[in-house]
């Protein structure tokens, strides 16, 4: 079971020296025999290396998901497994995204005393700034303080090295990894899933360890900082819990959308007036936020500059983001036939509209939220699927903001199966050079070959679900006759009915 896994994340991380994200002076393999690999066949041969070490690790995960769902493994032969195929991927070149050269640019912009949220890569010496995507040179950051900091003291620690800065930054990335594995069994309880469950679906998914952590993306680490503070809260350590929820959002600004919940769940266990528990729960738990906060920032040496640059910033054509699913489709249907009509324009209009659908579906979420408790936390959890969903650009490793809460609540084993086939084919289409991600055609590939390739994930994703569901072996396994979509009731009931 573990060791397919193990295999294929080693061929990942050897495939990816020549079809990853790889650096484009690489002072390892220029001048030796395995730059070969980098092109022409040697390049094919990289690339057919990681595919089959993807799907070494695909196969592992499903055997162990049906050993999860059979009641054979627990949730510590889980995180033997996540450990085992993390592994060899901490030394691995960036795969599927050339994110991380572009934070170690922005950690050297503010060492070298520029204003990260007003400068970019370009105003950076070879090699960091010519290793970021050409796209993103003038791009200020969007991050938070926190992350800026973990920026700065790689970048100090690894000087110009981008490859050691690239490995320092993963390692930073798995600590994300590490605290949803403590996170996660304080979450089950409170939540009512199973705890095995919750941990095969996150820590040793392949969107979070192929993606997340081969593409050293921030989100795994926020993502672990808003579980941790998720748990805190629900274990009635309330400032303690928005304490790092502030963590989360001073890496990157998405864990926010989850802290209005939480004052829900707070106020919920105060005595008094429904608007005295509000106001209680919000002065308190947003003073601690605001404290955290400022603290980060204090110590990264920056301001909020980066709220300006979250609201400037171009974002990229993603048909997972739904508003420019619908753009694509309508403007090539219709659009191209009426005079006057523009892509621009469809997609402006698009994007407009997804993000008034998108405050609308938070601020109904919220306010579905005020009983507090469970329900507070799965509104939540809708509310950062819906914003992975809206937004004007997705990304594949997006889906692991929402994945990280819905995993923790009660599922079929129906349920999960539809989650680990969506997540088998969310990391497939993503293709390991991180040059163009999720467009409708890919740049560097013949569109009679990218139709049928995505055809084939899509086959793929079915396998993983039939594959889940088939009967088990095991005589004892689990009961398990909750419904797929969390409760709105009590930890132990189904997840399922209630409307959003």
């Amino acid at each position: 079971m573990l060791l397919p896994g193990v295999i294929g994340a080693t061929m990942l991380t050897v495939g990816g020296l020549g079809a990853g994200a790889i650096v484009r002076r690489d002072p390892l393999l220029s001048g030796t025999a395995l730059n070969a690999m980098r092109y022409g066949h040697g390049h094919d041969l990289a690339f057919m290396v990681l595919f089959v070490g993807l799907g070494l690790m695909v196969l592992s995960w499903v055997r162990l998901g049906r050993m999860v769902l059979s009641g054979e493994a627990g949730g510590r032969v889980v995180a033997m497994a996540t450990a085992a195929w993390t592994t060899p991927l901490i030394i691995a070149p960036p795969l599927y995204s050339r994110d991380v050269y572009s934070y170690l640019a922005q950690g050297a912009v503010a060492l070298r005393g520029f204003d990260p949220y007003a400068k970019g890569a370009a105003v950076l010496d070879l090699p960091l700034r010519g290793n970021v995507a050409g796209l993103w040179q003038e791009t200020p950051s969007p991050y938070g303080p926190l992350f800026l900091m973990l920026g700065k003291v790689t970048v100090r620690l690894t000087g110009d090295n981008v490859i050691l800065g690239a490995i320092f930054m993963r390692i930073a990335v798995l600590g994300g990894l590490a605290l949803l594995v403590w996170a996660i069994p304080k979450l089950t309880k409170h939540l009512g899933g199973r705890n095995n469950v919750a941990l095969w679906l996150t820590v040793a998914n392949p969107v979070v360890l192929a993606l997340g952590v081969g593409g050293v993306h921030n989100d795994i680490l926020m993502v672990g900082l808003m579980a941790v503070g998720v748990a805190f809260v629900l274990d009635h350590k309330h400032l303690r819990g928005f304490a790092f929820i502030a963590l989360a959002v001073a890496v990157k600004a998405t864990a926010l959308l989850v802290l209005p919940f939480l004052v829900w769940v707070w106020a919920a266990r105060l005595s008094g007036s429904a608007r005295h528990r509000f106001l209680v729960a919000a002065g308190a738990g947003g003073a601690a936020f605001v404290v955290v906060f400022a603290a980060a920032s204090m110590v990264a040496g920056v301001g909020l500059g980066w709220i300006g640059v979250l609201k400037s910033q171009t974002p990229l054509l993603t048909w997972l983001s739904l508003p420019c699913a619908a753009a694509e489709i309508l403007f090539y249907s219709i659009g191209t036939h009426i005079p006057g009509w523009t892509r621009e324009g469809f997609l402006g209009f698009f994007r407009v509209a997804g993000m008034v659908a998108l405050a609308y579906v938070l601020v109904r979420q919220w306010w579905l939220a005020r009983e507090g408790g469970v329900e507070a936390v799965r509104r939540a959890m809708l509310a950062l699927l819906a914003a992975s969903l809206l937004a004007p650009s997705v990304l594949p490793w997006y889906f692991t903001w929402s994945l990280a809460l819905a995993a923790v609540f009660a599922w079929s084993n129906r349920g999960v199966a539809v989650l680990g086939g969506i997540s088998v084919w969310m990391t497939l289409i993503t293709l390991p050079d991180g040059t163009v991600v999720f467009r409708w055609t890919y740049d560097n590939m013949n569109p009679w070959v990218w139709w049928p390739y995505l055809a084939a994930t899509i086959a793929v994703g079915v396998w993983v679900f039939k594959e889940l569901t088939k009967p088990q072996p095991a005589p004892h396994e689990v009961e398990n006759t909750v419904a797929s979509i969390p409760s709105t009731t009590s930890p132990s009931t189904s997840v399922g009915g209630a409307s959003g």
